[in-house]
């Protein structure tokens, strides 16, 4: 696959964690490239922190964090976040705009996902909220086994 969803691209491993201030579980660093990109009015913000991370959870309001305890907050940006949503509108894949009822109507855009990857036409890094590939968010589908 293209390094959009190489576990060898260091660029994108995250192996760096941080715990949100909100719920106090740990996750991934996502650059400040990724946040500006989802932020609303991102010309008015200004990062203040070294490292940056990803909330996935649910419940929680907050999206992004900084490792010197500043937040952004689901409100604060212009895109929804899929992983804290559960409707068929949520979105699985940024790069090419399948949603839940997409998938669930039709399996094969997994399939069509993994081939443009392949052919590096993904944007994973900017236009998914996490900076990481979507593929992990797609279900496990009976037409996959």
């Amino acid at each position: 696959m293209s390094n959009c969803c190489s576990s060898s691209d260091s660029r994108n491993a995250h192996p760096n964690r941080g715990r949100c201030p909100a719920d106090g579980l740990e996750y991934s660093e996502v650059s400040v490239r990724t946040i500006t990109h989802h932020i609303k009015d991102s010309w008015a913000w200004a990062p203040s922190a070294k490292h940056y991370y990803f909330c996935d959870a649910p419940d929680c309001d907050v999206a992004y964090f900084g490792d010197d305890n500043s937040v952004v907050l689901k409100s604060q940006l212009r895109t929804r976040i899929g992983a804290k949503g559960q409707t068929e509108h949520d979105l699985l894949c940024y790069c090419f705009g399948v949603s839940r009822a997409d998938f669930e109507r039709d399996p094969t855009t997994r399939k069509f996902v993994i081939a443009q990857t392949k052919v590096g036409a993904c944007s994973c890094e900017t236009s998914n909220p996490s900076g990481r590939c979507c593929l992990k968010n797609f279900p496990t589908h009976k037409s996959d086994a």
